[in-house]
């Protein structure tokens, strides 16, 4: 145990990446408290996000996260992550809400106990919504991960391209009214504790941030976990190559299988909380250019990379909810007629074309994966061996 203790101790000494994150900790407690003097700096205060915003870029980071299991652990490419956020999104909708007003059920809520619809406590909901989006991505993952490289991407593109389909149109299944079509589902429950209600406080903002931070450092916790556990090394392994994985034992199947369960549960959490933050799942949050979007994420920063995927959220999500449209004010204050926020995507790819250019590996890679890219394997073509021995040949018969 002692051992064990100074062990621990000495990593904190020497670890730089430990510290580091206790300070953005840190910051990320007391951030509520001091963005408004952040604000108030000459020249970089217009730039500092408010808490409203912080709580949706570490949303949309935690999916990022989970999306880097499947294709940064994994190496599988998933174009249609987008579908777990909207299950995630509409299991908050359809147990905490007055969609189906024919039952009046609560449960742990702490709201009026004569609202009708289902009303479970929105923690307990975030876990059914995990667990059943986890059931949806081994249902997705169980038919389409025996296929690999262009044609898994193809596939999960469909899926992307049904789901938002599927939600707009599923208000009349045979008389049953699942996702209340174009309009969404609306009012969903807030968070809280019994009838201390985030939403109804005047620091709801705040609170919801506290909350989003836990669930970032969950997830965060749980992608170190795995990545250094059996089954990540099993991940690995696939993703360097496949046939070597298979022969040396590794199921295939069984282990992409968890990837994509695991990414979708992580996926379903955050389309949940998501949901009771805006307070509906509306069918035009799920697009397509979603899914894309938290790609990029994963691109931009490293894939493969914790740190690297947290950086690239952060930075892309600031840029698609804030950044962007305040770069434009201060672009057309200056006199100049340009709205950068109307060429959102064509930014966000030329963001990616750079670094794919000029940092292939992402902003913090991967060990790994650095040394992947940066060295490669350096052999000589079987021509190459021929040709330099028929030139050695003939110098010698020449001498």
């Amino acid at each position: 145990m002692g051992e064990g203790f100074q062990g621990v101790l000495q990593r904190l000494r020497t670890d730089r990446s430990w510290w580091i994150a206790c300070a953005l900790i840190g910051l990320g407690v007391l951030y509520p408290f001091i963005v408004e003097y952040l604000q108030d700096i000459p020249l970089i205060g217009d730039f500092v996000p408010r808490t409203g915003s912080m709580v949706v870029m570490i949303i949309v980071t935690m999916m990022a996260l989970g999306l880097n299991i499947v294709v940064g652990y994994a190496g599988l490419l998933d174009l249609g992550y987008v579908a777990f956020y909207a299950a995630g999104a509409y299991t908050a909708g359809w147990l905490a809400s007055l969609h189906f007003e024919e039952i009046s059920f609560h449960l742990l809520s702490g709201g009026d106990g004569d609202e009708p619809g289902i009303h479970l406590s929105l923690w307990l909901v975030l876990i059914i919504a995990g667990a059943f989006t986890a059931a949806v991505g081994i249902a997705i993952g169980l038919p389409t991960l025996r296929l690999r490289g262009d044609y898994l991407a193809i596939v999960t593109l469909g899926f992307g391209e049904i789901v938002p389909q599927f939600v707009r149109n599923a208000d009349n299944i045979g008389g049953f009214d699942l996702t209340a079509g174009t309009f969404g589902i609306a009012p969903i429950d807030s968070l809280g504790f019994g009838s201390f209600v985030f939403r109804e406080q005047s620091n709801k903002d705040d609170l919801y941030f506290w909350s989003a931070m836990g669930l970032l450092l969950f997830t965060v916790f749980c992608c170190i976990r795995l990545r250094d556990s059996r089954l990540g090394r099993a991940w690995i392994a696939i993703r360097e190559d496949e046939t070597a994985a298979a022969a040396m034992g590794v199921p295939l199947m069984r282990t992409k299988t968890w990837s994509y369960a695991i990414g979708a549960f992580f996926g379903g959490i955050a389309g949940a909380f998501f949901a009771s933050f805006r307070a509906g799942a509306f069918p035009a949050d799920f697009f397509f250019n979603f899914s894309i979007f938290l790609l990029c994420m994963v691109i931009l920063g490293g894939m493969g990379s914790i740190w690297g995927v947290f950086a690239g959220g952060m930075i892309l999500g600031y840029l698609n909810i804030e950044g962007l449209s305040t770069i434009g004010s201060k672009v057309q204050d200056a006199g100049l007629n340009f709205d950068p926020t109307k060429y959102q995507f064509g930014i966000y790819g030329a963001i990616i074309v750079a670094m794919m250019i000029f940092r292939p590996t992402g902003l913090i890679p991967e060990r790994r994966h650095k040394i992947e890219l940066e060295e490669g394997v350096h052999d000589t073509p079987f021509y190459d061996v021929q040709t330099e021995g028929t030139l050695t040949d003939r110098d010698m018969s020449d001498d």
